[in-house]
């Protein structure tokens, strides 16, 4: 791993990259929330979708996504983001990588750093922040096109003005609210709104039910490990709800993800695939009586990462996708046209949340089954979740 100093740059390569700012917890110290912004060769947002953060965790391309807080190296807290350098769009020169803190200085953050790192983990980068002071906002660095390919520049630069002063610089418009410490941008709001309490299961039907775990929140858990491995979830996971499942592998046979039952036996698939670099999705329901337990099959290093429902990549007009993926869907009885282009097997599931106490598990309407290339069209009914399972390129739309 290169170690970088201020203003220093360097390549990295255009694939699929996570970057986490890093910090050390304790008392006093502030909390940090970090968010990317995608600009254009003017340096500005083209528009508010040009921001990523904990309000806003995924662009409209699904190249850049923020996967929430966990644990960095040696115990250190995390932020996460995502991004696929080789996907993102042709009008986005830079991808800048910023933070503000939430009540406090950068200067009262200890070990503050950020690290960019291959999927499986293997380093690319490490910038350490060793000179902040009154700042409330800072950019950490930013990956810039160069020639044709991209590059890692360390930035270190702080705001003293807070999120109101980056947000400026990068065009976005502020609005200023009186006594306001702390001013944000209209769209999307940037203060932490307290999700609203969920009604009790048995007074909601299924799509409210989806909407109250929607709105459900927590810390990512990024989890990175070798070959067969069960790994078990913090507890502060949603009791009783569900979660997006997501695992990165690369020159594996083939990866697959169980859920397990009480006793740490595979109870459930949640996702097999058998290409040779993976980055797939599915839905996981937490137990309501323990942390739930995932038992991991590759031969090769994976990234394991297990994050809130919303982050499932919404289905509005269509999608395209490669591998084992997880759409919301939130439309009203339509239809839904599927195309693959793989050779293998292509089975999609459309998962309603059944509100009754003694079935707990989804209601299971299977949507396509086939095998090789196809083009069909599918019935739904209400909104849910569609599982896809495949092994190549497909795209999914709405209408026929």
């Amino acid at each position: 791993m290169t170690q970088m100093a201020k203003g220093g740059n360097l390549p990295v390569p255009a694939e699929a990259l996570q970057v986490a700012v890093t910090w050390q917890q304790g008392p006093g110290v502030p909390d940090v929330d970090v968010s990317a912004l995608l600009l254009d060769a003017a340096g500005r947002v083209r528009s508010d979708a040009d921001l990523v953060f904990y309000n806003q965790p995924a662009h409209p391309s699904g190249t850049v996504r923020h996967l929430g807080k966990g644990q960095g190296a040696g115990g250190a807290s995390a932020d996460w983001l995502w991004l696929d350098l080789a996907a993102v769009e042709p009008g986005v020169d830079r991808v800048v990588v910023a933070a503000s803190a939430d009540a406090g200085t950068f200067g009262q953050i200890p070990l503050l750093d950020v690290r960019v790192a291959l999927p499986a983990g293997q380093p690319v980068a490490s910038f350490a922040i060793d000179d902040a002071s009154t700042e409330t906002a800072f950019v950490f660095g930013e990956f810039y096109r160069r020639n044709g390919a991209w590059k890692f520049r360390a930035v270190g630069q702080g705001y003293d003005s807070g999120l109101a002063g980056l947000a400026t610089d990068f065009g976005i418009t502020v609005e200023d609210e009186p006594g306001a410490q702390a001013p944000t941008p209209p769209t999307p709001p940037m203060p932490r709104a307290p999700a609203p309490a969920p009604a009790p299961l048995t007074t909601m039907d299924p799509d409210q039910l989806l909407a109250a775990e929607l709105a459900a929140s927590f810390p990512a858990f990024v989890h990175q490990g070798t070959g067969k491995q069960r790994v078990t979830c913090p507890p502060n996971l949603p009791p009783g709800g569900r979660v997006v499942v997501e695992i990165e592998c690369r020159d594996s046979i083939s990866v697959h993800v169980d859920s397990c039952d009480a006793y740490g036996r595979s109870d459930r698939d949640l996702l097999s695939a058998y290409e040779d670099e993976v980055h797939g999705r599915s839905v996981a329901m937490v137990p309501q009586d323990r942390p739930l337990s995932l038992l991991v099959r590759a031969d090769t290093s994976w990234t394991l990462r297990v994050l809130p429902l919303g982050h499932a990549r919404r289905l509005h007009h269509s999608l395209n996708g490669r591998g084992p993926d997880l759409l919301l869907y939130e439309g009203g009885a339509g239809v839904l046209s599927f195309v693959h282009q793989g050779e293998s097997n292509f089975a999609v599931w459309h998962h309603i949340r059944s509100t009754l106490p003694d079935m707990p598990e989804d209601e299971e309407d299977l949507l396509v089954n086939e095998v090789g290339r196809l083009d069909v069209l599918a019935p739904v009914q209400r909104p849910g979740l569609l599982r896809i399972e495949a092994d190549g390129p497909w795209r999914v739309g709405v209408g026929g």
